[in-house]
């Protein structure tokens, strides 16, 4: 423990516990939320649905994942940060289950929005939870960590789910991994710490429109909470139709083989603790902006028709992806004032937000111009990103600074 404000110190037990309950945490919710994402393509073909349809079964999920994680911060407050945690995972694994049983699109996506409302009580709170908890010189590891156990959360549900989609079902797929998030629930709940300090602030905290004015009033936070309405939109854009990419001609690759492409989250896991410890060391502001680079150098290296180049450049958009992130997460994280909660659930709501919007309209654009099309116009967001994140350069440090 730090002895001046008895905040969690990196290399105490504490610490690792934290550290792995939020690897479970991360690696349940992306496993869940986005192991339908390679299955897209299935599901068009058994529910003759088009690309823009099939993209519902993420869509709604974000959407509505998005809006329960406004209201998480109330939620927290009342019943506690651990137990909204631990409950938002072991449901999230219910529903998983019950998906594999859905008898037609209509109910699948309709489990599918329960599972994002369900899954809103994690995110944010954790989140809130670890820049609460954890001392600031300790908090950009400690949110890498977090977010390496989502990237693998992300990678394990997308490459199981086609794996074992083409060897049995997607059902069986679905049924699997709600088993695995039950598993990773349970793991959750031993090893995380009670909430100390976010629990001590139950009842004097803002309400949520005084807490929301407190953060829309700060030099650098609206456009903290941009940047991940962007940065998401292009990234869930890339991998869901990356997939109809790789399938179609020149490439024709099977179903096993889209799938492994999500191995590449092995690079978003080491780049989010990477930048973490980077920006603790240099700054937020000064390498921020790198990373959004090499995620746009990576789009502009897929338009190549080669296996090769689509992997490379999928892989180093993985990797600004993820690092960008890690640094923008943990800037919201040491710039927001009490409402910890709501500042975090603000920036995930348009992080989700981007991924249900940008990620429903670029699959009519895919229909109308196929992957160039995509490119142009993830492309643009990423450029108007990396304006904001030149601007923020310049954003005078709020105490203590990032």
């Amino acid at each position: 423990m730090d002895a001046e404000c008895g905040r969690i110190v990196a290399g105490t037990r504490a610490f690792r516990r934290i550290n792995r309950a939020m690897a479970f945490g991360g690696f349940s919710v992306f496993a869940l939320l986005y192991c339908v994402q390679p299955l897209m393509p299935l599901l068009a073909r058994d529910f003759h649905l088009t690309p823009a349809q099939s993209s519902l079964a993420l869509s709604v999920s974000t959407a509505t994942l998005a809006v329960a994680l406004l209201a998480s911060g109330s939620v927290a407050q009342r019943i506690g940060r651990k137990p909204l945690m631990v409950a938002s995972m072991a449901g999230g694994a219910l529903l998983t289950l019950l998906c594999a049983f859905a008898v037609d699109y209509a109910q699948l996506v309709g489990a599918r929005a329960l599972l994002g409302l369900v899954l809103g009580g994690l995110p944010a709170v954790a989140m809130a939870y670890l820049g609460e908890e954890v001392e600031g010189a300790s908090l950009g590891q400690a949110m890498g960590m977090y977010i390496g156990g989502s990237a693998f959360g992300g990678m394990s549900g997308r490459v199981l789910s086609s794996v074992i989609s083409d060897v049995v079902s997607w059902r069986i797929a679905l049924g699997l991994l709600g088993a695995a998030g039950l598993y990773a629930a349970w793991e959750f709940s031993r090893s995380l710490p009670p909430s100390r300090h976010g629990e001590t602030r139950r009842a004097r905290g803002p309400g949520f429109l005084d807490g929301l004015r407190i953060h829309l009033a700060d030099e650098g936070l609206p456009w903290l909470f941009v940047l991940p309405f962007l940065l998401m939109g292009c990234f869930v854009s890339l991998y869901n139709y990356i997939s109809y990419r790789l399938l179609a001609p020149p490439f024709g690759l099977s179903q096993s083989a889209v799938g492994a492409v999500s191995l590449l989250y092995l690079l978003g896991m080491f780049s989010s603790m990477w930048a973490g410890k980077l920006a603790d060391r240099l700054g937020r502001r000064k390498v921020l902006w790198l990373f959004m680079g090499v995620m746009i150098v990576g789009l502009l290296v897929t338009l190549h028709d080669s296996v090769a180049a689509t992997v490379l450049g999928t892989g180093l958009a993985t990797f600004g992806f993820f690092a960008s992130h890690s640094v923008t997460s943990s800037w919201v994280g040491r710039r927001a004032r009490p409402p910890q909660a709501l500042a975090s659930g603000i920036y995930l709501f348009c992080y989700y937000l981007g991924s249900s919007v940008v990620g429903w309209f670029t699959g009519h654009v895919w229909e109308q111009w196929a992957w160039p099309g995509v490119v142009v116009v993830l492309g643009a967001l990423l450029g108007v990103a990396m304006l904001i994140s030149l601007r923020l350069r310049r954003l005078a440090p709020a105490a203590p600074g990032p």
